[in-house]
């Protein structure tokens, strides 16, 4: 593996790091609201996509899979296994590391008025309403996102490509 791609990987594992930290004390603090589990796959859908960067780290990690293996049936995601579980756990791409957590972002009105979004899986949603938390009790969409961009803009040379997941079996393209 040549040293730029080498970079990329490593530093696509640090960022995957610094995400689980920093959700760590979210999924703690609603650790009896999250039905997220080994199994649950309702938020494991067909149409993600993941920057190239996330791609190639996964690509590097599980080849075997990716070559040999097959997707999961049509309707979601291609990485599920027969009993929902995620057959790259360990290096599953950032949007599949934060889901189920309480979500807040900024967006804007269709007036352009700015406004704090929120939302949460269905089948997390007993418990306070997420309109009453404080803001560090919910996960920020942006701030990862961004260095997910940055880091892909280096590496395509402004391309921003995002694929589907599934488009990464071979045969699926």
């Amino acid at each position: 593996m040549a040293e730029a791609e080498l970079y990329l990987m490593d530093t696509i594992q640090n960022i995957h790091a610094e995400i689980d930290r920093t959700a760590a004390p979210i999924e703690h603090t609603h650790g009896r609201r999250l039905q997220c589990r080994n199994g649950c796959c309702a938020c494991c859908i067909d149409d993600l996509t993941i920057f190239e960067v996330e791609a190639d780290h996964i690509r590097s990690h599980h080849s075997e899979l990716l070559t040999n293996g097959t997707p999961h049936a049509a309707g979601a995601c291609a990485f599920l296994d027969d009993h929902g579980g995620c057959r790259i756990y360990a290096h599953r791409p950032y949007v599949c590391r934060t889901q189920g957590l309480p979500l807040r972002w900024h967006d804007e009105l269709d007036d352009g008025t700015p406004v704090e979004m929120r939302d949460i899986c269905p089948l997390n949603e007993e418990g306070p309403p997420i309109e009453t938390l404080p803001e560090d009790q919910c996960w920020a969409i942006g701030p990862f996102e961004t260095v997910l961009a940055e880091l892909q803009h280096k590496k395509d040379g402004g391309h921003m490509r995002r694929i589907p997941l599934r488009s990464m079996f071979e045969g699926q393209k």
